[in-house]
């Protein structure tokens, strides 16, 4: 269902999960990890994880993304039953304390099916099915919610954006996510997931390099123009550092709204987000822009 103006109204993110995006939704972002790229290490404790997530629902957040294994550039693989060890006691608790929208950020089925059991309602898989045959069987079975990524390469052989000693070559960086994103979206429904389950994530900071990456927030109404949700995951990442000089993965809060405004702008309508409140801010007032200029 769209508005008059091409917008997609809702994300199906499960069986009896719908998550409105008038005017947008923002995920929050729950690393249950030791080294995640910013908050590695910081929730590690089951409890303090569930407490942050309600915490992050308090100032805003549609949906809660739990993750147990890192995809920053060089992380080493998580075998299936630690991320189970770690991601299912975050949902579970999440779950018997909110009625918000969660989803477990995994690329392996056997993850994603016992974080459904446990409560969540979608999986965000940053290979978009391509590593686990079994991911678009299982989503589609549960009719959960399918957020599917494009990225380059995997995590262990990616590098920060702004570090690439040999850039990534596109043709055409959006053209081709678009292409590879929209191939993956047929493959899932082929495999009996609905439509209006998916979601689709154009990678950013996964094989792209700094320019690369502002290409595709340019043109972000490319990959809206495929008709699905677009979720656009900016936050704190390196390529924003390059231009704003932060260093520091927390001080980039400023450059991680910037994008997200600029994300939304172009038609995203799902924002992945550390910093919910400032997050939630700045799109109200760009929200409150477009709609008086009547866009």
């Amino acid at each position: 269902m769209t508005t008059n103006n091409g917008d997609i109204r809702f994300w199906s993110a499960g069986p009896d999960r719908v998550v409105s995006l008038e005017p947008f939704a923002i995920m929050g972002i729950v690393n249950a990890t030791p080294d995640s790229f910013s908050d590695g290490g910081q929730f590690a404790d089951a409890e303090e994880a569930a407490e942050f997530a309600l915490a992050l629902v308090d100032e805003g957040a549609a949906i809660i993304d739990v993750g147990g294994e890192s995809t920053r550039p060089g992380a080493a693989r998580v075998d299936a039953q630690t991320q189970i060890r770690r991601v299912v006691p975050v949902i579970s608790r999440i779950r018997s304390r909110s009625n918000v929208a969660i989803s477990v950020d995994t690329t392996q089925a056997a993850v994603a099916e016992a974080a459904l059991e446990a409560g969540a309602d979608a999986v965000n898989d940053v290979s978009a099915g391509a590593e686990d045959p079994a991911m678009f069987r299982l989503v589609a079975r549960k009719g959960a919610g399918l957020i599917l990524m494009h990225r380059l390469t995997t995590p262990g052989d990616d590098h920060y954006s702004d570090r690439h000693s040999e850039p990534p070559i596109y043709d055409d960086v959006v053209r081709e996510v678009a292409s590879f994103l929209l191939a993956r979206a047929e493959m899932a429904m082929a495999a009996g997931v609905e439509r209006e389950c998916i979601a689709l994530d154009p990678g950013l900071g996964f094989g792209k390099t700094v320019a690369q990456n502002y290409e595709l927030l340019a043109r972000t109404g490319e990959i809206a123009a495929l008709g699905f949700p677009v979720l656009v995951g900016a936050s704190r990442k390196s390529f924003l550092g390059a231009v704003s000089g932060r260093a520091d993965p927390v001080q980039r809060i400023v450059g991680s709204v910037v994008a997200a405004v600029a994300a939304y702008g172009g038609g995203a309508r799902i924002i992945r987000a550390h910093d919910v409140g400032a997050h939630r801010e700045a799109l109200l007032v760009a929200q409150a822009v477009l709609k008086g200029a009547g866009i």
